[in-house]
């Protein structure tokens, strides 16, 4: 890990794509695509990053089946015609969690989890970790068990899961 500098230097995030995976309710079923992330930066002193910002283009939204990658993009899912971008802004990272608020679907959600940086030798810093939200606090209920009876093995777990490695170069 760097050491910790009284100066906080902003870093820019190369854009990549993040990886989410769906889950059905009742057996293996666990679709998975990307997502590209756009843009983003935070500052950094070298210890904790702060004050970061980060967009993904919603109708980049891929999985290997088109109908299932379109379903996704649709009204049902993230109807990304209607909210093509979405945000998270972090606020803060302590003890390895990442605490910030994520706008997605419309809706502006607390959300929290581990992250973990490593600056290397040339000066960038690598972002890894794994994000698990809940669709329906966005507002995405198409097929979850909690909002809907009786659904058998149409149901859609209401967690899904981004996974992420990027890189962040100094601006």
């Amino acid at each position: 890990m760097a050491k910790a500098s009284s100066k906080r230097v902003t870093y820019q995030i190369k854009p990549a794509a993040v990886t989410w995976t769906g889950y059905a309710e009742v057996g293996s079923y666990a679709p998975s695509g990307t997502v590209q992330l756009r843009q983003g930066h935070f500052a950094y002193d070298g210890r904790n990053p702060r004050a970061g910002r980060f967009e993904f283009d919603m109708r980049t939204l891929t999985q290997e089946q088109p109908q299932l990658a379109e379903h996704l993009r649709g009204e049902d899912f993230f109807d990304v015609a209607k909210y093509p971008t979405a945000v998270f802004v972090l606020q803060q990272v302590r003890a390895g969690q990442a605490r910030g608020l994520l706008t997605l679907h419309g809706v502006t959600r607390p959300i929290r989890f581990p992250l973990t940086l490593e600056p290397d030798a040339q000066g960038q810093v690598h972002a890894t970790g794994t994000a698990t939200i809940d669709r329906t606090q966005f507002g995405i209920n198409f097929n979850s068990s909690s909002f809907f009876q009786n659904l058998g093995s149409y149901a859609i777990r209401n967690e899904f899961r981004l996974a992420f490695d990027l890189v962040a170069v100094s601006k």
